[in-house]
C-alpha cells in the first residue's frame, strides 16, 4: 500500500504542507496515522483528490506567454489506468499538469501502474515547440 506523508502530498499537489492539513482538518482529504503518529495519505485517496482538485480547478483565460519552456520529467500521482488486452491508457497528475501516457499493457504491468503510484513522467520529442509572443 502507498501511504505519503503530508509533505509529500504536498510536493505532488504543487501546494503547501499547511494546505494540505487545513484540507485533511475540514475533511476534504482522509488521512490516517502511521506508527510514529504522524499523518498519512493513501495512494489511492491521494490519486483521487488530485483528480477531483484538477477537475474543479478553473483553468485561467489565455493570457499571453512571455517565456516558457517545460522541464522533460514531471513527478506524480497515477490517477487511472485503463487496460485492454495490448494497450493500457495512464493518466499522472503532476501538481497541475495532466499527462497521459499510451503503452503497452505488459509495460503497465511490469511497472504495477495503479491509481495511487508515484511515477515519473519523462517526456522526449523530436519535435519541441517554444513560443514567446510579444507583450500585450
Amino acid at each position: 500500500m502507498n501511504r505519503y506523508r503530508v509533505k509529500e502530498a504536498a510536493d505532488l499537489l504543487g501546494v503547501s504542507d499547511d494546505t494540505v492539513r487545513r484540507w485533511i482538518d475540514q475533511g476534504r482529504l482522509a488521512a490516517t496515522r502511521d506508527d510514529s503518529g504522524r499523518r498519512v495519505i493513501d495512494g489511492g485517496e491521494l490519486a483521487a483528490y488530485a483528480h477531483r482538485l484538477a477537475q474543479e480547478t478553473p483553468r485561467p483565460a489565455p493570457m499571453p506567454v512571455v517565456s516558457e519552456s517545460a522541464r522533460n520529467r514531471f513527478v506524480g500521482l497515477v490517477t487511472q489506468v485503463i487496460r485492454d488486452t495490448v494497450m493500457a491508457q495512464v493518466e499522472i497528475q503532476a501538481g497541475p499538469h495532466r499527462i497521459v501516457s499510451l503503452m503497452s499493457r505488459e509495460a503497465a504491468d511490469d511497472l504495477a501502474l495503479e491509481p495511487g503510484v508515484l511515477a515519473i513522467a519523462a517526456v522526449k520529442s523530436t519535435n519541441v515547440v517554444v513560443e514567446v509572443p510579444g507583450h500585450a
